[in-house]
């Protein structure tokens, strides 16, 4: 399943909390993904600024609505609890238990008191809008993702020894080996025994890591991944990494997970991510930071 967005997870965590006891976020985010069947790999997964895992962030966001609501309060140090507020209106929630509910709530004057009538439930119109928060993580996903393309197309439209001196670069900028010049070189050519580049693994260069770089636009088989495994053991090399701009077929994959000589495979769309996490042929345009109140600091 997807990870839920922040609107679907607004009644659950307001549910988790009607048990009237104090709870910590970080025990809630653990509660919901096991209710909501997540599996490990979505509670991993980060958001686009890789601060914190997704589940996470949308979790406190739905955690701050419910408080502007007043249907949860704020106890300080990542706890929080449900209000009177929040039991009544668990007990006979709308049929739709989503933002614009709870923006209606905000600012409503609740006395506390039952005269003996039932309000009529409050129905809104379908809400398939997102908050401001994941429209920003959208747009910036979007426009990564756009960028990863232009990137690929770029690659690909270049020689194959900018290519190989290419991926050299991407590793140094990971942190291999110190500086450009003293880390790697790319040694691809005529006689090059299907090794196209070198790069030590730490700046006194204990250790080699080898590289294969193919700018192909069809998948890589399992023969390539098998001629350079066979071009590691010509140089008693224990490490490897191949990078192509494409992809790699099933049978590269569980092969290079199969054997003993560590190779790790770096797909197109990876090589981008990583191009563009370590300032690889891109540049920064702009930087915007999303801050939030933090509770921690003040006392109530």
């Amino acid at each position: 399943m997807a990870i839920p967005d922040t609107p679907s997870i607004i009644l659950p965590l307001l549910e988790l909390a009607g048990d009237n006891h104090t709870h910590r976020i970080r025990d809630a985010v653990n509660l919901l993904a096991d209710s909501l069947g997540l599996t490990d790999e979505e509670r991993r997964t980060r958001s686009s600024d890789g601060q914190s895992p997704r589940f996470y962030h949308r979790v406190f966001l739905a955690r701050e609505y419910l408080k502007k609501a007043d249907l949860l309060e704020n106890l300080g140090r990542g706890q929080f609890r449900i209000t009177e507020l929040g039991r009544r209106v668990l007990e006979s929630p709308p049929s739709r238990f989503d933002i614009k509910f709870l923006r209606q709530l905000e600012g409503s004057p609740d006395t506390g008191a039952d005269d003996g009538r039932q309000s009529p439930p409050i129905e809104e119109p379908p809400d398939t809008a997102v908050t401001p928060e994941e429209a920003l993580q959208d747009a910036f996903e979007t426009l990564r993702n756009s960028l990863a393309e232009e990137l690929l197309k770029q690659v690909m439209q270049s020689s194959p020894e900018f290519f190989e001196i290419l991926v050299v670069d991407v590793l140094v900028r990971m942190g291999y080996g110190g500086s450009r010049k003293d880390a790697g070189e790319a040694i691809g050519g005529a006689g090059d025994e299907g090794i196209d580049g070198i790069i030590k693994e730490d700046r006194l260069g204990l250790d080699i890591i080898y590289l294969q770089a193919k700018r192909w636009g069809s998948p890589v088989g399992r023969p390539e991944v098998q001629k350079f495994v066979g071009a590691l053991h010509g140089k008693r090399a224990r490490k490897g990494v191949f990078i192509t701009t494409s992809s790699f077929t099933s049978a590269a994959v569980e092969f290079a997970a199969s054997i003993e000589t560590k190779v790790i495979l770096i797909d197109g769309k990876q090589l981008a991510e990583l191009m563009i996490d370590n300032g690889v042929g891109v540049r920064t345009d702009a930087t915007y930071e999303l801050k939030r109140i933090d509770a921690d600091y003040f006392p109530e």
